[in-house]
């Protein structure tokens, strides 16, 4: 959610420059405000209108209502996102927390799926789709330029050890490592601010050049493909440690 505030505020921010202008602290602290109310609203408001909504949608009996619905909910909130000047990606991040299972609970007691099992096909369709083309994108020729490949090799360290120095937040007692392991990957938010970064420009120049993009995509990938198996060594070598004694009370003594 952070990293969706920041985006908005970078957004403007490029905006106002690319149009010629400066925005200025209190320009920066309405879009600050604007996209936390927007978060904040949209889960208080939205969780208690997507409830009532989907329990009157229940009462129609025909094919495909919830999972019409629940596009409908999500394309809404990345609409009125859009409206106040946000990414969409704010609101569809937004509609995803709201929309939880126990407001289709009148769909699931009469036997039909959940939307997260509707919404599979979809998604085994269209996130294939998204990620070539965000390959196509990716100018492979980038690397043969000299400070691509070690840019790509700092981003790819500096979110490796950025999860790890946020893993240090957690209690006593508990496996910071494989927390911060568990944290690495970047996935498809990476490439979507990537890709909103390509197409936000400042003098007629993208924000993000073809050679950035190229080592964000290269990080991403890495980040991806290392996380399950350090995971899979972190959680083992948490496993194979052997139970620490019980200490001692002072009355066995006697």
């Amino acid at each position: 959610m952070l990293g969706l505030v920041i985006l908005a505020v970078v957004t403007g921010i490029l905006g106002a420059a690319d149009r010629g202008g400066v925005m200025g602290y209190g320009e920066i602290g309405l879009v600050f405000g604007k996209a936390l109310v927007f978060l904040v609203g949209s889960l208080v408001i939205g969780a208690k209108v997507s409830r009532r909504l989907f329990s009157v949608a229940s009462r129609l009996r025909a094919r495909g209502v919830l999972l019409a619905l629940g596009l409908a909910f999500c394309f809404l909130f990345a609409w009125l996102a859009g409206l106040i000047g946000l990414a969409p990606i704010v609101g569809a991040f937004a509609a995803g927390l709201v929309l939880e299972d126990m407001h289709f609970r009148d769909f699931t007691a009469r036997g039909e799926s959940t939307l997260e099992h509707l919404v599979q096909p979809i998604s085994s369709f269209l996130v294939p789709i998204f990620f070539v083309l965000m390959g196509i994108r990716t100018d492979l020729g980038a690397f043969a330029q000299p400070g691509v490949p070690l840019l790509a090799v700092a981003l790819t360290v500096a979110a490796i050890l950025g999860k790890q120095a946020c893993s240090l937040g957690v209690g006593k007692g508990i496996d910071r490592l494989t927390i911060g392991v568990g944290m690495v990957p970047r996935g498809e938010v990476g490439l979507i601010f990537a890709n909103i970064g390509q197409s936000l420009t400042v003098g007629g120049k993208p924000v993000v050049s073809g050679a950035v993009f190229s080592a964000l995509v290269a990080m991403v990938i890495v980040t991806t493909m290392v996380t399950p198996p350090a995971l899979k060594w972190s959680l083992s070598r948490r496993a194979s440690k052997p139970p620490e004694p019980p200490i001692p009370d002072a009355r066995d003594a006697h």
